[in-house]
């Protein structure tokens, strides 16, 4: 992940159409310094970034409102590169208290706040680090929020560490108030990232190429429409516009792999097993008071029947799924390692910018990290190969939100 440059200590100050190709990075600071909705003080203080992605990019993201739901380590990552960024504003949402196990990972609460709320220990540490982005609170469950303008007045949802209904409601509800969603958590070793963005355009900056670009689908999820470009340093450099359309956690969570991976056994045989787990863990959470499986032998065998159900629908080889990995993975349930939740926080805020400038391909749509080997496999998971590349995805059945 691109790391922005560390904002000094000063005081505080929709995502936009698709930016045109003449203000992608490169954009020299004397032309960046007119624009009145970015001042002088600020092109400095954010130079390094606008010159990676551009002014445009920097306005949208300097606009954008983020609410952050569930304020463990890996919420701590994410708010720390969004706002080193230059966020227009985030709210910090958790009803839990701090304690003594929070401490292990997380950087935004100390001795001191054990005891306190989450969200309110953590936002006086996060306001620390950019006096610039407005830093807002919430100490109630979001969660159980059925009310739509609530959702409709941020630019993003983004949801880590909770179980699968919570998850489920918040993407059911940023989707009905058309806003982009992620959901992701950290486990030890492993961990994920789930995005679904509804649906999304994005520019793609390269080298034009001897073939023609070609307006139309690219993928099922994925269409090409539109392409322009220019000169620069002797070079015919492309930009191409696409869409991405995403499926719902809900529906994901029982889509088959797809059929690049499907249709070839050795392709099945490298599918990480960590995504059998993640489901599995999602069904248990679905069907059980318990947010983990209990260290009990009847938890523990509903899990494995669990996995190895999941893991047959998804049509994976039987000994792929290896009782040592399931072990290994229960192991760390819950627990929190610092290194992981740095890289998953980086790579989600990462995501999460590229989106708000509308450049590069967001993550489509489930990335798995496993830590033991430094795996990133992503799996874009969608319920039916429709022949349209740009359907218009429903709400989640059996979520009914108010």
């Amino acid at each position: 992940m691109q790391t922005p440059d560390a904002p000094l200590p000063e005081d505080s100050g929709s995502q936009q159409p698709v930016f045109p190709a003449s203000d992608a990075a490169g954009t020299s600071v004397a032309a960046i310094a007119q624009a009145e909705t970015i001042s002088a003080d600020e092109v400095a203080l954010y130079d390094r970034q606008i010159r990676l992605w551009g002014m445009k990019a920097q306005e949208n993201i300097r606009k954008a409102n983020i609410l952050l739901v569930g304020i463990r380590a890996l919420a701590n990552e994410v708010a720390k590169n969004l706002v080193l960024a230059g966020i227009g504003s985030i709210t910090l949402a958790d009803d839990q208290l701090v304690t003594e196990e929070d401490l292990g990972a997380q950087f935004l609460c100390t001795d001191a706040d054990i005891g306190k709320n989450r969200a309110a220990a953590a936002a006086v540490e996060l306001q620390k680090l950019n006096p610039r982005v407005q830093v807002h609170t919430i100490t109630t469950d979001v969660t159980k929020n059925q009310d739509m303008s609530f959702y409709a007045a941020y630019d993003f949802v983004i949801a880590t560490d909770l179980d699968f209904d919570s998850l489920n409601h918040l993407d059911a509800a940023a989707r009905l108030a058309h806003k982009p969603f992620y959901a992701a958590a950290s486990h030890g070793f492993y961990g994920f990232i789930f995005a679904d963005l509804g649906m999304h355009d994005f520019v793609i900056e390269r080298e034009r190429s001897n073939r023609p670009t070609v307006l139309g689908p690219e993928t099922n999820t994925r269409t090409i429409i539109g392409a322009t470009e220019k000169k620069e340093g002797g070079k015919n450099i492309e930009f191409v516009e696409k869409r991405e359309v995403y499926t719902p956690l809900l529906l994901a969570n029982t889509s088959p792999l797809p059929a690049t991976i499907s249709k070839y056994p050795r392709k099945l045989r490298k599918v990480h097993p960590l995504l059998t787990c993640i489901r599995a863990l999602w069904e248990f959470q679905r069907n059980s008071r318990y947010e983990f499986p209990a260290d009990t032998h009847e938890d523990l065998v509903a899990f494995m029947k669990i996995a190895t159900e999941k893991h047959k629908e998804l049509s994976l080889p039987v000994d792929s799924l290896r009782a040592e990995f399931v072990r290994a993975f229960l192991q760390n349930l819950g627990s929190e390692l610092a290194p992981v939740t740095a890289v998953l926080g980086g790579q989600l805020a990462q995501d999460a910018i590229n989106v708000l400038s509308h450049r590069e391909q967001p993550i489509q749509n489930l990335m798995l990290f496993d830590g033991d080997t430094t795996e990133a496999p992503i799996y874009s998971l969608h319920p039916i190969v429709a022949s349209d590349p740009v359907p218009q995805m429903p709400v989640p059945p059996s979520v009914t939100i108010d």
